[in-house]
């Protein structure tokens, strides 16, 4: 079944998320998000060599150059929810030992249990990711809850500090939008002041706060429809204490949606844009692909990282390429319902790891 073939896939994904995230999780996710879209698995073998996926059958086309690698060295990494299926049938250990073979550098949790594979403590599992030669770079955790034991930033921020702390981690934030009191001008403001609130929070134990956008952020605020949601956050927050995570699709999803206003009148804006003003707030990317589709209301399909129309060799190379910026982003890998999940991750990478430079 494809994604889109949902009523609404986006809130469907945001409700397998909420699913999933924090040390209760497991395979809760899987069973809300249903079947798996369907996409064609390459043929082929991938291997590793210092720490740096080869191309495997059927990558990009074209793809392969002579000039500098777009993906800088030791900064790719995979989103684990793209490996729930995995992680809670086999558990953390093999799915690292496959990422390894992969040439993936980090991990971002979604999650720190691992199903039937059975319990595993923060310590165990930092020192499992470590001894496969991946960072843990991050991890998405709920918002806020209704339920006062919820494991979210608003219900829970001291244990969710905790964990991330025990894990290593330099980033923690949200997958959820700043929805929490709205959709006005006002209600993000507030949002944008939780948010705040994590962030100081999350600076004091050497950590930044991040949030994780779909596209809907990229709507319009119903009380004023000339302003744009998402330029609100980045204007209410501190960019100090408050960081994001581009999601690539979503983003352009958000364009495709959201480039005219309610009224009809254009408002065209362009995702890398945001991430050229403010380079430094995007320590993080998702980097998840899609293949037009005018014909549906989100106007891509997710398809395997190389299978889409998302142009990855200019989105990354114009943000490393900025002034003092070659390594300091990170790039995950994610596909929110993969056909196959190792065959995904191995696919990503080596697309990733074939694409060069124009000379």
């Amino acid at each position: 079944m494809s994604r889109f073939s949902q009523p609404d896939p986006e809130l469907a994904h945001r409700l397998s998320r909420r699913g999933m995230l924090g040390v209760a999780a497991g395979a809760t996710a899987a069973a809300l998000l249903g079947a798996a879209a369907p996409a064609t698995a390459a043929t082929g073998n991938t291997t590793a060599a210092n720490g740096n996926a080869a191309a495997a059958t059927g990558a990009a086309p074209g793809a392969k150059g002579r000039g500098r690698p777009v993906l800088p060295p030791g900064r790719l990494g995979i989103q684990l929810y793209s490996l729930r299926d995995k992680v809670s049938t086999l558990g953390f250990g093999p799915v690292f030992a496959e990422l390894e073979k992969y040439g993936y550098d980090e991990v971002e949790f979604a999650g720190y249990t691992q199903g039937s594979a059975g319990p595993i403590t923060l310590a165990q599992l930092r020192r499992l990711a470590r001894s496969h030669g991946l960072n843990p770079i991050g991890s998405h955790v709920g918002y806020y809850s209704s339920d006062p034991n919820a494991y979210t930033f608003a219900q829970n921020l001291t244990k969710v500090l905790d964990d991330a702390q025990a894990l290593g981690l330099k980033h923690i934030g949200t997958a959820a939008g700043p929805f929490r009191y709205g959709s006005t001008v006002d209600a993000w403001k507030r949002a944008a002041e939780d948010f705040n609130t994590y962030g100081a929070a999350a600076r004091a134990r050497g950590m930044k706060f991040y949030q994780h956008n779909h596209s809907e952020e990229f709507s319009f605020a119903t009380d004023n429809p000339k302003v744009r949601l998402y330029d609100v956050l980045l204007k209410e927050t501190d960019p100090d204490l408050v960081f994001l995570e581009m999601d690539i699709y979503w983003a352009y999803v958000g364009q495709f949606r959201f480039s005219k206003r309610p009224d009809g009148t254009p408002a065209p804006f362009e995702p890398l844009d945001y991430v050229l003003r403010q380079p430094d707030r995007y320590p993080l990317f998702h980097v998840k692909d899609g293949e037009s589709d005018p014909s549906n209301p989100y106007g891509y399909r997710m398809v395997d990282v190389g299978d889409g129309d998302i142009d990855y060799q200019r989105f990354i190379s114009a943000v490393t390429r900025l002034r003092g910026h070659r390594l300091a982003h990170h790039w995950q890998a994610e596909h929110d319902n993969p056909a196959e999940s190792f065959a995904f991750a191995r696919r990503s990478s080596a697309h990733l790891h074939s694409l060069r430079e124009k000379c």
